[in-house]
C-alpha cells in the first residue's frame, strides 16, 4: 500500500476513533437554550393565562410575554461532542452541571423546587400588582417547610400561622429566624401558632381564626458548616388572602423568573386601557411582595427567545443588564427595571411613543 494512502487511512481511522470516543465520553456539563415565551395577556393551551373573577376587568392589547429557558435534565449526561457543539452555538450556553443542579440534586428534586418557586412567584406577583393598585391584601407569616428529622418535625406543620415567638409578635418571615437564633443550641423556644387546619377552616368560612396553641421546641445546632447557631428546622414564609380570585394557569413552567410579567399582566387586566399600547413587550425578573424586581439566570437565552418571537422591548432586571447588553439581539431594546413602578413607568413611555428617556441597559449595568 502506498505510504500516502496508508497515512490517509490511518488519519481517517484516528478521526473516526476520536469521534466515537467523543460520543461515549460523558462530561460534567449541561446546556441552556432559548425556551418558549407566553403572552400573560393571552391564552395558553386554550385557557387564559390570567383568570380574574369577582372584580371588573378591562380589554388588553399587545404582548406582555414571560420568557423561559430550556435546560438539559439533571439525569442527562452530555457527551464531549454535544458539549463542543453547544460551545460553538451562538444561541446556546454550556455550563457546569453543578451550576444548575447543585449538591447532586436529582431531576425529581429539581422539579419540586421549581414548582415551589413558581407557586411562590405567582403569589408575590398577585400581591405586588394589587399593592401597586392600592388594593388591600391580608398577609400573615406561616411555617413554609419543616425539615425531616428536625426538632420541629411533628410539632409544627406547613401552613401553621406563626403569631409570636417567645411572646414577640411576628410581622415578617425573617423575624422568626432572628428570634430563634437568639437562643443557644439546646435551649427551648416557644411558638404561638394557629394550626394550619384551623386557619384553612377560617378562610373557607371568611372569618378570623381564633384557635391558638403554644408549642415549645428544644433547639439544635445548625449543621450547615457556618457558625454555631440555634435552629428548630423550619423555614418561614408568607400567605395571603386576596379580595377576589386571581388564577394563573401555565403548565410545564417552573422557577420564579416570571413574577414581574405576571404582575404586569394582572395590573393591565385590572386597569382601563392598554399598558403596552399594542406593542410587543417581553421581559423577565423575580418579584417580591413589595414590587422589588430581582435577577434571574439565562438572561442571554431569554432575550434571544423574545426577539425570535417578535418582541421590540425587553424589561430586564437591573442586575442582569450588564450581561444582557453584551450580546443584545438586533432590533430589541433592553429596558432596565428595578421595581414594578419602574416597569409601569417604562410601559407608559413605550405606549406614548416617547422612548427617548427609557432607562436602557448598557454593558456597565
Amino acid at each position: 500500500m502506498p505510504r500516502r494512502t496508508a497515512t490517509m487511512l490511518a488519519s481517517t481511522l484516528m478521526l473516526i476513533a476520536l469521534l466515537c470516543a467523543g460520543v461515549f465520553i460523558p462530561v460534567p456539563y449541561s446546556e441552556m437554550s432559548p425556551g418558549p415565551t407566553v403572552n400573560t395577556l393571552g391564552d395558553h393551551d386554550g385557557e387564559p393565562v390570567l383568570h380574574i373573577a369577582g372584580r371588573k376587568t378591562y380589554p388588553t392589547s399587545g404582548h406582555l410575554n414571560m420568557t423561559t429557558v430550556r435546560v438539559t435534565s439533571a439525569d442527562y449526561r452530555m457527551n464531549l461532542v454535544e458539549a463542543v457543539y453547544g460551545w460553538l452555538s451562538h444561541d446556546n450556553k454550556v455550563v457546569p452541571h453543578d451550576t444548575l443542579y447543585p449538591d447532586g440534586q436529582t431531576e425529581e428534586q429539581s422539579t419540586q423546587e421549581n414548582a415551589e418557586e413558581f407557586s411562590q412567584s405567582q403569589e408575590s406577583a398577585k400581591v405586588a400588582a394589587l399593592k401597586a393598585l392600592d388594593v388591600p391584601v391580608k398577609s400573615w407569616v406561616i411555617v413554609s417547610t419543616v425539615l425531616k428529622d428536625s426538632p420541629a418535625e411533628g410539632r409544627l406543620h406547613a401552613g401553621d400561622v406563626i403569631k409570636s415567638v417567645d411572646g414577640t409578635a411576628i410581622k415578617a418571615p425573617e423575624d422568626v429566624a432572628k428570634l430563634v437564633t437568639k437562643h443557644k443550641p439546646g435551649e427551648k423556644v416557644s411558638f404561638t401558632i394557629v394550626p394550619a387546619k384551623a386557619q384553612a377552616a377560617a378562610e373557607k368560612e371568611n372569618r378570623t381564626a381564633t384557635e391558638q396553641q403554644t408549642v415549645t421546641i428544644t433547639t439544635t445546632k445548625s449543621e450547615d458548616g457556618g457558625e454555631d447557631r440555634a435552629i428548630v428546622g423550619i423555614s418561614a414564609g408568607t400567605d395571603h388572602t386576596f379580595p377576589f380570585t386571581i388564577d394563573i394557569k401555565l403548565a410545564d413552567v417552573g422557577g420564579p423568573s416570571a413574577g414581574l410579567m405576571f404582575a404586569l399582566g394582572i395590573y393591565d387586566k385590572l386597569t382601563p386601557g392598554s399598558l403596552t399600547g399594542g406593542t410587543f413587550v417581553a421581559g423577565t425578573g423575580t418579584i417580591d411582595d413589595t414590587g422589588k424586581v430581582g435577577p434571574i439566570g439565562g438572561i442571554e437565552m431569554k432575550t434571544v427567545a423574545a426577539r425570535d418571537k417578535g418582541a421590540k422591548y425587553f424589561l430586564t432586571p437591573k442586575d442582569n443588564c450588564a450581561t444582557a447588553a453584551r450580546d443584545t439581539p438586533g432590533g430589541l431594546t433592553l429596558v432596565k427595571v428595578d421595581t414594578i413602578d419602574d416597569a409601569l413607568g417604562a410601559l407608559k413611555d413605550i405606549r406614548s411613543g416617547d422612548t427617548a428617556d427609557l432607562p436602557q441597559c448598557t454593558t456597565k449595568g
